[in-house]
């Protein structure tokens, strides 16, 4: 079954009522997969420790990864959570493995190197009054926002959109995420080896539940800052992607004129460059382009070299 367009969604930027009540308010379960991110670990909890929602409402749980530091050190990089072990080697499991062992009402689910705003669990949880499942808003911040290097340029423009994610291609990435425990038991578990956020959220929508952008749920991730940390990070996409799409009917052939068409691409994408707000210095935007082409052509060789079916771990 083929998922290519998102269903029509409500958008509301208003919160809801808030009750005044803290024991009415649903318990929240926040769960953080982790894998060799210690310092990045204990700052994602020590602001989740300043959240506005009520500390006794919701539970943090650290799913690990096979951290080569040892649980151990993980329990003391995260004091105030249940650290568990996640012994499936991916993002996916470990949030599986995390939910697992929660009891909140509501999941909320956040990545490890993510800093939440104070309003974050009270945002999302609020957004739930109005959807089935919602994704939150989410910024790429770089060390130097006056003076981004290229590719953190390109990142504070493009990367963790999730609000194009939800409306136009009708899915939200887990990295700020939340839903009702029982719309996650209705839909199941997050899958292995592919793009798990997008295919759950397909999965979601194939079954009637709605899907809506929370712009008020706030966390920031760090831009990535050079070249190779981007070439990973689109490597491990694409092959997800393609495997996720190759189950669609006419799979390799939607891949190849997705293929045939990125370096059409480039043009209105390096017109959103232009005229972003978050790049001020002509400089940047130049900068950000120049990735942006370089970005899509390597993309042409790596999803021809998946659709040939060449080891794509190269």
């Amino acid at each position: 079954m083929a998922y290519m367009t998102a269903p029509a969604v409500t958008k509301t930027n208003a919160p809801l009522p808030w009750p005044e009540n803290a024991a009415a308010e649903p318990f929240v379960s926040v769960v953080i997969p982790h894998y060799n991110d210690l310092a990045a670990l204990t700052n994602c909890v020590r602001l989740l420790e300043q959240q506005t929602y009520p500390r006794a409402r919701f539970e943090i749980i650290v799913a690990d990864n096979n951290s080569k530091c040892g649980l151990d050190a993980v329990r003391a990089a995260a004091p105030t959570a249940t650290v568990t072990l996640a012994s499936e080697q991916g993002a996916g499991p470990a949030r599986n493995v995390g939910i697992s062992i929660s009891s909140g009402e509501i999941i909320a689910l956040i990545d490890s190197d993510c800093q939440p705003d104070s309003q974050w669990l009270r945002r999302g949880v609020e957004a739930l009054g109005a959807f089935d499942f919602v994704g939150g808003k989410v910024i790429a911040s770089c060390r130097d926002a006056q003076r981004p290097n290229p590719v953190e340029a390109f990142e504070m423009v493009f990367a963790f959109d999730f609000k194009r994610y939800i409306e136009k291609v009708g899915f939200t990435g887990t990295g700020n995420m939340f839903v009702s425990r029982g719309v996650f038991d209705a839909v199941g578990p997050f899958r292995s080896g592919l793009s798990e956020d997008m295919e759950w959220s397909f999965r979601a929508r194939a079954k009637g539940y709605r899907i809506g952008y929370a712009p008020l749920a706030v966390v920031e991730h760090p831009a990535r800052r050079d070249w190779s940390d981007l070439r990973v990070r689109w490597t491990r996409m694409l092959e997800e992607r393609y495997l996720l799409v190759s189950e669609q009917s006419f799979g390799r052939l939607k891949w190849a004129v997705m293929t045939l068409l990125m370096p059409a691409s480039i043009a209105p994408h390096a017109w959103r460059v232009l005229r972003s707000d978050r790049l001020p210095r002509l400089n940047d935007k130049l900068g950000a382009i120049s990735v942006l082409a370089k970005l899509r052509i390597w993309r042409i060789g790596k999803m021809l070299s998946l659709l040939l079916g060449a080891d794509s771990r190269r």
